[in-house]
Formats: structure tokens, C-alpha cells, sequence
């Protein structure tokens, strides 16, 4: 699976065993969340006011 910034949460936690703990140094619980079924990674980085680049980056997705 390639991961993109419009990969879901969920997509994103299956896709990569290190997200939920990358997603929780940037302050998102998205583990849990219901919303993170269906909400994109570039979703999410604005809902929480988080730089976009900085995420991708951090959970090693290419723009």
C-alpha cells in the first residue's frame, strides 16, 4: 500500500507499525477516534493545527 497525504488514518496505522506512536508525539489520538476511519492524514494535520510536511515526514510519506 502507498501511503499519501490523502491516505486515511485508518490506512495509515495499517500501513505503518510505527503511526500510532508518531501520531501521539504530534498530539492526535487517533487511535481511538472515530473520525480517523475516514479522515485523511492532511485532514487530520489541519484539524489539530499541525505543519503537514512535519507529519508526512515524520510518518516517512512522500508528498
Amino acid at each position: 500500500m502507498v501511503l499519501s497525504k490523502n491516505s486515511t488514518i485508518l490506512e495509515v496505522l495499517q500501513g505503518n507499525p510505527m503511526a500510532a506512536d508518531i501520531l501521539g508525539r504530534f498530539g492526535m489520538g487517533c487511535i481511538g477516534c472515530a473520525i480517523g476511519r475516514g479522515e485523511t492524514i492532511e485532514q487530520a494535520a489541519a484539524a489539530h493545527g499541525i505543519p503537514l510536511n512535519d507529519l508526512l515526514s515524520a510518518l516517512g510519506i512522500e508528498e
